[in-house]
Order: C-alpha cells, then sequence, then structure tokens
C-alpha cells in the first residue's frame, strides 16, 4: 500500500507539470481569444468585455488555479470556438476513436511480433532470422503517412474492400466498426509490429541463455516449450514497458492518421483546437491524454512482479 500511496503521488505530480506547462505555452501562443469567439470587427469594448469575462485579464497562476479546481471536479470549461460546447463532452467523443485505434494498433502488433520474434530468435544468425531482421527493418524506414496512402490506394481506392473518410461508433454496430477501423488500426500497427518484434526478438536471446533455460532444456522438455513456458515471460519486460509506452503516444499521435482517414478522433480535435486558438479544449485534451498515459504505465510498473518474481522485493 505504501508503495501504491508513493506512485499515486507522482502520479499526481507528472499531471501537475503536464497541465502547467501546456497552460503556460497557451498563454504564450499568438492570438486573441476574444476575437477567435466573435470573430473580427467587432467594436474594441467588446473584446474588451469577453476578455473581462472569461477572466483573460486575471493574473497567469490565478487563471491556471481557476482551471485546475474546475478540472479536478470534472469541470474543463466550454470551448471557444462556435460551436461552443463543454469541452468534456467533445473529448468524450473523440476519446474512444483514439483509443480504439490505438488499441487495435498495438493488439495487430503484438499478435504478430510474438510468434515473428520467437521465430527469429529460435534461429539467431540463420537465414529465417534475417529475413525477419530485414523485413522489420523495412517497415521502420516506411513513414506511416506513405504506408496509409499506400493501403487505401490499395484496399480503399483500388479493391475497395474498406471504406474511407467514414466511422461508424461501435455502439451503432460493431461489424460496421469494425470494418471501418481496421485499416486505420493496421497503418497504427506496421511501426509498433516492427519495433516490438526487434525488442522482442534481442531479449529472448538474452534469456535463452540463462542457466534456468539450460536447466529446462537438460530436463528433455521440448524447444517450443522452453521457449513458450520458460523463456516468453521473462523477456517481456521492454515489450511490455514499449507497449505502455506506445499506447499513451499512439493516443495523441495518431494525426496523420484520423487525417488520412478523416476520423474524428483526439489528435485531429487537438490540432484543429490549436489552430482555432480553443485554448480550454486544447488543455482538457492534453490533460486526458496525460491522465491515461499515466495510469497505463502505472498499471505497467505493478505487472513486472508478475512477469518475473525474481523483481518482487519485501521490505524489512
Amino acid at each position: 500500500m505504501r508503495k501504491v500511496a508513493l506512485r499515486i503521488g507522482e502520479l499526481a505530480g507528472v499531471l501537475f507539470i503536464v497541465s502547467f506547462g501546456v497552460f503556460l505555452m497557451l498563454s504564450l501562443m499568438p492570438g486573441d481569444p476574444a476575437v477567435a469567439i466573435l470573430g473580427e470587427g467587432h467594436p474594441p469594448q467588446e473584446y474588451a468585455d469577453l476578455r473581462q469575462e472569461l477572466g483573460l485579464n486575471d493574473p497567469l497562476l490565478q487563471r491556471y488555479w481557476d482551471w485546475l479546481s474546475g478540472a479536478v471536479t470534472g469541470d474543463f470549461g466550454t470551448s471557444l470556438v462556435p460551436p461552443q460546447s463543454d469541452v468534456l463532452d467533445r473529448i468524450g467523443g473523440a476519446l474512444p476513436v483514439s483509443l480504439q485505434l490505438a488499441v487495435m494498433g498495438l493488439a495487430i502488433a503484438l499478435v504478430l511480433a510474438i510468434p515473428l520474434a520467437m521465430w527469429s530468435a529460435a534461429r539467431a544468425g540463420g537465414t529465417v532470422d534475417r529475413l525477419i531482421g530485414a523485413s522489420m527493418f523495412g517497415i521502420l524506414s516506411v513513414p506511416s503517412f506513405l504506408a496509409g496512402l499506400l493501403l487505401i490506394l490499395i484496399f480503399s481506392n483500388g479493391l475497395g474492400w474498406f471504406p474511407r473518410a467514414q466511422w461508424v461508433r461501435l455502439s451503432d454496430s460493431i461489424g460496421g466498426n469494425l470494418h471501418h477501423a481496421l485499416l486505420p488500426a493496421v497503418v497504427i500497427a506496421l511501426m509498433e509490429l516492427a519495433l516490438f518484434t526487434r525488442v522482442l526478438r534481442n531479449d529472448l536471446i538474452v534469456t535463452l541463455n540463462e542457466d534456468f533455460i539450460l536447466a529446462a532444456r537438460a530436463k528433455g522438455m521440448p524447444p517450443w516449450r522452453v521457449m513458450v513456458t520458460d523463456a516468453l515471460r521473462p523477456s517481456s519486460f521492454s515489450l511490455v514497458t514499449l507497449m505502455g509506452i506506445s499506447l499513451g503516444r499512439l493516443i495523441g499521435s495518431t494525426v496523420i492518421v484520423e487525417y488520412l482517414f478523416a476520423l474524428p478522433g483526439m489528435g485531429s480535435m487537438i490540432v484543429n483546437a490549436a489552430n482555432q486558438g480553443d485554448y480550454p479544449m486544447v488543455q482538457g485534451a492534453v490533460l486526458v491524454i496525460a491522465l491515461v498515459y499515466v495510469a497505463v504505465n502505472a498499471g505497467i510498473d505493478f505487472s513486472y512482479g508478475y512477469l518475473d518474481p525474481r523483481t518482487r522485493r519485501v521490505d524489512a
């Protein structure tokens, strides 16, 4: 419990630093939120009255405290740019899209990376290992926007198997949702597949030379069983850590994929809000992404003891 409490305190500190940093950077951005709301051509007094109403004339720390005290209670404010709406409601509509794409992309990458890495590690230095390594290097060399365009040209425009510029929510149709989400998820999965395969393959090679693996082999256990039951779990440290980092990163960095497929996710929402000077929307979205990121990585930290019992430690 003490470890959990300390970890929660650390995560709260990270969220505070992230929120204040974003608030500070947005306050330094050029542009006038009053002009973004009313538009140009209004009398100067109308702009001054709106700035006073929004608290834009208050000191920076006062404005941050007012926003933070509301955010803690779930009130992220209202978007500045018409059509004005509750920030949390907008985030609630965009977050599931980005979260689903990130989870599906990681799942696809993981399902393919684990057998490829085991196959490559079992034949380290051989032809299969070199072919898999060259293939992963080739995937890493292709930018995600180019891979997305190629997949769209082949599977959407050419074969017509997948739609583009459409989205069906999971609550409306499970089959329709998966049909629309699969191709964008594959684009996301390509880069993660190459990273996961290379990391897990290297860790497996190291683990296969450990004494407990040699002992398992000496007992006559089949090679596939040694790989799956003994070597895979303790070799997953780096993979699990990378997955946590990737999930938090992908939720906010799927901008290219969301743009290519015209999807209403967090990435496109943040970019549009930043371009329009909608500061409350950007602040709320970044805070939610940071919250998801630190929560996922905290869960990963606590999973290490399960992956390898040797990491468990009893404090005196």
